[in-house]
């Protein structure tokens, strides 16, 4: 990782919390439920990864983190290691959560290389194929870049089959 990306993870300011949501997905025998994650988890993969962990269901579990409508991550994590889409990975430059996302994945991008660059992702495309979701739907919903995160998101969720659930939580949210 760069130096001055890693300077800026390890001098995170809390107090400059993110506009947003994040919330756990969850489907066990062909039903979805979505829930709220805290407002720490926009801050912190390590802290959006631990919520995840304690959900221990059954069933496949992701979470679904949009940073001020700016980009999104997806987290899934599993006994093999955590896996992570980051929607624009040029977001490293100014958000500390997806500089650790470049980081976890072991993406070698200096910042340099980030700048002045078009949005694009990183990570793995296939995080929810296997729920319902091919790499190639995903790649086109990335790829719609007039959309904002929480619009993406929203498309997401359309696909795979829970987009009333995550409605009902985001309302709760008032998002």
């Amino acid at each position: 990782m760069a130096p001055q990306r890693a300077e800026r993870v390890q001098n995170r300011e809390d107090d400059d919390a993110p506009f947003g949501f994040a919330v756990a997905v969850v489907r066990e025998d062909a039903t979805w439920r979505c829930s709220p994650m805290s407002s720490a988890t926009l801050t912190s993969l390590a802290t959006a990864e631990t919520e995840l962990r304690e959900l221990r269901s059954a069933g496949a579990v992701f979470g679904l983190l949009d940073i001020d409508d700016e980009f999104f991550l997806i987290i899934r994590p599993a006994p093999a290691g955590t896996r992570l889409l980051l929607s624009d990975a040029t977001a490293a430059l100014e958000y500390d959560i997806a500089a650790e996302a470049l980081e976890k994945l072991d993406a070698d991008i200096a910042d340099e290389d980030l700048e002045d660059r078009d949005p694009f992702e990183e990570g793995d495309l296939g995080v929810l194929s296997d729920l319902g979701l091919p790499e190639a739907v995903l790649g086109v919903i990335l790829g719609e870049i007039d959309l904002y995160a929480d619009e993406q998101l929203g498309r997401i969720a359309r696909e795979m089959g829970f987009a009333e659930e995550l409605a009902k939580v985001l309302e709760h949210l008032d998002r």
